[in-house]
């Protein structure tokens, strides 16, 4: 009789919750994390309820989830389409929740760099509401989104949690001052969240299109199309990149993880380092494998403003105390990732 393999924190959690639901607010739902958790969560039999405004959230990435979970398990969700800048959007959408899940946020350094104001009323005004909110209705767990940009210019790698710089944008700046808020909501109010640092997350529904877009979806749309990619910098820039499954997996065990482990932040990524030649050839070579053959060189121009040189993560502390194993390494989730975007590029062709 041959050795099973050992069930690892996340199958059992899963295992628990599905025989369990509980109720799970995702804020930024429609967005590219936000929709990829609303997904699992719905796959699990979980009730949640969804909040964003469409401010970089798409509907469509709700109509495909929809279509992908069954009208069923769909029947478990509730949309509230809202800001989370109005406080009493954030106290309707916490009304009953057991955990919440913040991911709204305004995203991008170039971003926060040309309209620093917006970026602050969503990044900090719409998290300190969310916090409140969630305080006053007693939540189980209240996990929320914080960013790798909080390293700034501290050189050391692998990045660990209590080493961390001089913030090199204002996006940075609001990430950081969510750690600050919910650490003092912890040791003012005895309200303990978990804050998860990400590393350049990739996978299904990440938008391609527009000036703030990632580096991969990015890629990826201008290989599909023929059209030339840029790298910022002489193209040694490095990233830890992430598949969305392992943040998923992040904030599911996050909040569901003893008591011990709150009131932290950690890190999610896969302590590997890719830079963005490498990057440019390992997108070339899967697409090429999967029939999309590109023969341009990637153009080079100035480094972009804002931007760290190299990040790699240090994921003990998230493996120790919440269990976090990362099941896809950064070539898997490539080949997960593209096979989304060819049938993307496929339907669009056909429409």
């Amino acid at each position: 009789m041959g050795c099973q393999p050992m069930d690892n924190q996340y199958d059992k959690t899963k295992r628990s919750l599905s025989s369990s639901p509980r109720t799970w607010l995702v804020t930024g739902v429609a967005g590219f994390i936000g929709s990829n958790l609303l997904q699992t969560l719905l796959t699990l039999d979980q009730t949640v309820v969804g909040l964003d405004n469409f401010a970089t959230g798409h509907r469509h990435n709700l109509d495909e989830v929809c279509g992908l979970v069954g009208e069923a398990r769909w029947g478990n969700f509730r949309f509230i389409e809202g800001d989370i800048r109005d406080i009493e959007t954030c106290r309707k959408a916490v009304d009953g929740v057991d955990y919440v899940l913040h991911q709204a946020a305004l995203g991008s350094v170039p971003r926060s760099i040309e309209d620093p104001l917006t970026t602050n009323a969503a990044n900090v005004t719409g998290f300190i509401n969310m916090l409140v909110s969630a305080k006053d209705a007693a939540v189980d767990r209240f996990v929320y989104a914080a960013s790798s940009s909080t390293y700034g210019d501290h050189p050391a790698l692998p990045k660990v949690e209590d080493n961390i710089g001089n913030p090199l944008s204002p996006y940075a700046v609001t990430k950081y001052v969510n750690e600050l808020y919910a650490d003092v909501f912890n040791r003012t109010y005895d309200f303990a969240s978990i804050g998860l640092r990400y590393f350049n997350v990739f996978g299904p529904r990440q938008d391609p299109d527009g000036a703030y877009a990632a580096v991969i979806p990015k890629w990826v749309a201008a290989i599909l199309r023929g059209d030339d990619i840029f790298i910022n910098g002489d193209g040694q820039t490095s990233r830890d990149f992430c598949f969305i499954d392992n943040v998923v997996q992040a904030n599911i065990l996050s909040a569901t993880a003893p008591a011990e482990a709150a009131g932290e932040v950690y890190n999610v990524a896969l302590n590997d380092q890719t830079n963005l030649v490498q990057l440019f050839e390992t997108l070339k070579a899967e697409l090429a494998r999967k029939g999309f053959d590109y023969d341009k060189s990637p153009v080079f121009r100035d480094f972009r403003k804002g931007d760290v040189m190299h990040s790699r993560a240090d994921i003990s502390k998230a493996g120790g105390l919440l269990g976090y194993d990362p099941q896809y390494k950064f070539e898997a989730g490539v080949a997960r990732m593209l096979d989304w975007y060819i049938d993307q590029s496929a339907n669009q062709s056909a429409d």
